[in-house]
């Protein structure tokens, strides 16, 4: 095996390799199904949670049971059970559909006005936002043939598979979407709730809204979109881990949504002071049986457990409307309404055997949101991304960069970004972008801004092929408030020194160099591809403080920032013209231990990789609509 060659002095050095490289080839462990209790590692909490009514400690049992490491993975199936792989596309079965307008080839819709359904071109949004569009079929459909829409079907022998424009780990969409809006011509006559149905880009009407509740809560012009997820997608293929699987994929939709409503001049936010509960009445999932956590994993019939956690509401506004006040506690006695509205439709059933884990399910529950009606909804003004190298970008439009984009399966290993590309991608990996005139921190540029808190994710980088720069390790710090934290929390032989060239926005540093292409792939999970790419990273949450002090609700949120942010790095390789993967699959502790953390207070959450793709040529690639009729 290669030696690493960071520049550590030997106490660091070799303590480093003897802790990391022995122990990768030891034994490769396997998943495996089991009703027995699981033996976690020992929690790294520092916090006395004897008294915990609010369910933290039951958070922080979750992420320490389910980190991966060299001699255990966190709990899955054995194998993958295919008689049973959840079908892919929820619907409700007998609710009124409303076929949304499909593009053509020429990237037009039928039946709508051009200047509503060209695309800005992709780098052009992060500077300023167009003129808002009119609520209308065209536009509501362009927003979510934009983000939430199947983007093509995949055929190899005798399987066939869908793409969305939305990333999902493992391509198992456990995301649902909901459109909460007033009239629309051509569409309906009233507000109305409904359900997104990708496979056929139609919505699904539930119910229809009450007389007058969205202008009494919102401006002009403005609607809602809501997240839901369906766990069991995810649990069938990763076991116990999905709930950060999902929360991942909750983030991906979020920039997703925003950076369409983006193209057509909207701005979105999300409406996080209303509660779990409030958000589960707007959308009509109080229809799904109650689901019973059972005291250990179990396996058999339980088709409650395709129910759909509500995760968020975002709001969607034209943009530079100014500030508007939203009063979450009246929106809150407002939605105790809705339960009683007459719901359209009956969910399908998505398997017919399941498997619980029932960490889950408890996690969920102890994360869940309570209302905090306090809170002050605030619009910050838009705040462009800094440039620094714009013709690194291909010209694209910003439809062709979200449609286009794939998750890479494999890296060439081969191909190389220059700098001034590298910097210009982190440059739209920042909260803040150039406008604010002070430090990183509040989330203040697309697609960030739809966030409700200041940045709590950073990442650690591994350079591996990038022109004018050291290969090594690197750490892009996106909230300066945390630099002093973050600097006494890692290894105290770390350079942090500022690479040659950085713009002085970036708040990038070098901390080691070395070439770190094995180390990578080894703390992901042994994957090459997060050695083969130009760079790859982990992103590192600011975890236990965050909780400790606004609650475990925060919890699923951090992993939402990580989603956000990944959507960016795909956008910004697909726009450059090269790709992205996200890799959930991480040795959690290892990696902590590279960077000299212990404890809790900062965690790796995700991975990514960005290079050169390899394709397959065996796959064949259909159009997205129409496609084949079969649903998996």
């Amino acid at each position: 095996m290669s030696q690493l060659h960071f520049a550590f002095p030997l106490p660091l050095h070799r303590p480093l390799l003897r802790n990391l490289t022995p122990k990768l080839h030891l034994r490769r462990p396997t998943m495996s199904f089991s009703s027995s209790s699981s033996s976690p590692s020992p929690s790294t909490s520092t916090t006395d949670l004897k008294d915990d009514p609010q369910g933290l400690s039951q958070v922080l049992k979750y992420h320490d049971q389910t980190k991966h490491s060299f001699a255990n993975y966190a709990r899955g199936p054995r194998g993958l059970d295919w008689a049973n792989q959840p079908n892919p596309f929820r619907r409700y079965v007998s609710a009124p559909l409303l076929p949304l307008l499909h593009l053509t080839a020429d990237d037009r819709a039928q039946g709508g006005p051009s200047s509503v359904l060209d695309a800005p071109p992709y780098s052009a949004l992060f500077h300023s936002l167009p003129p808002p569009e009119p609520i209308s079929k065209a536009t509501v459909s362009r927003l979510f043939y934009d983000s939430l829409a199947l983007s093509a079907w995949k055929t190899a022998g005798f399987s066939t598979w869908s793409l969305r424009v939305n990333p999902s780990s493992g391509n198992l969409h456990p995301t649902e979407a909901y459109l909460i809006a007033p009239a629309i011509d051509s569409l309906s006559d009233s507000g109305f709730v409904a359900h997104y149905a990708p496979k056929e880009h139609s919505l699904e009407v539930r119910a229809a809204l009450p007389s007058g509740f969205l202008p009494k809560f919102f401006p002009e012009n403005s609607f809602l979109v809501c997240l839901s997820s369906i766990f069991w997608r995810e649990a069938w293929k990763y076991g116990e881990r999905a709930f950060r699987y999902c929360n991942h994929d909750v983030g991906h939709a979020i920039a997703a949504v925003a950076m369409a409503a983006a193209g057509l001049g909207w701005d979105v936010k999300l409406l996080d002071g209303l509660s779990h509960e409030d958000v589960k009445g707007l959308i009509g999932l109080h229809v799904f049986p109650e689901f019973k956590i059972p005291s250990r994993p179990v396996k058999g019939k339980m088709v409650e457990i395709e129910f759909e956690h509500p995760d968020c509401v975002l709001v969607v506004f034209p943009s530079g409307i100014g500030e508007f006040n939203v009063n979450y506690r009246e929106l809150s006695l407002a939605l105790l309404e809705f339960p009683r509205l007459e719901w359209k439709g009956k969910p399908n059933v998505l398997s017919k055997e399941h498997v619980c884990w029932d960490i889950i399910y408890r996690t969920a529950e102890a994360a869940k949101k309570p209302l905090t009606a306090g809170d002050r909804f605030s619009i910050d003004p838009f705040c462009e991304s800094e440039s620094h190298s714009e013709n690194s970008y291909k010209g694209f439009s910003a439809r062709e960069v979200v449609r286009k984009r794939r998750s890479a399966v494999d890296m060439d290993g081969v191909t190389a970004m220059d700098r001034a590309t590298f910097y210009q991608i982190l440059l739209h990996c920042v909260p803040s972008g150039s406008g604010n005139g002070g430090k990183q921190r509040k989330q203040l540029a697309l697609p960030y801004r739809a966030l409700s808190w200041d940045a709590e994710v950073h990442a650690a980088l591994f350079v591996h092929r990038v022109i004018g720069l050291p290969k090594g390790l690197y750490f892009l710090v996106r909230n300066e408030d945390h630099f002093v934290k973050i600097k006494k929390a890692t290894r105290p032989d770390f350079e942090w020194v500022r690479p040659e060239g950085c713009p002085p926005s970036l708040p990038l540093y070098l901390l080691a160099r070395g070439d770190c292409q094995q180390l990578a792939k080894q703390l992901s999970c042994h994957q090459d591809i997060a050695g083969d790419g130009c760079f790859s990273l982990g992103m590192v949450a600011h975890l236990e403080p965050v909780l400790c002090e606004k609650g475990p609700w925060m919890y699923p949120r951090l992993f939402w920032e990580t989603g956000v942010l990944g959507q960016v790095l795909y956008l910004e390789a697909h726009a450059v013209g090269i790709s992205a993967t996200g890799i959930g699959c991480f040795f959690d502790d290892p990696v902590h231990e590279l960077l000299g953390l212990k404890g809790s207070n900062f965690q790796s959450l995700y991975h990514f990789t960005v290079g050169g793709p390899v394709l397959d040529k065996r796959i064949m690639s259909l159009p997205a609509y129409p496609g084949p009729k079969i649903d998996a």
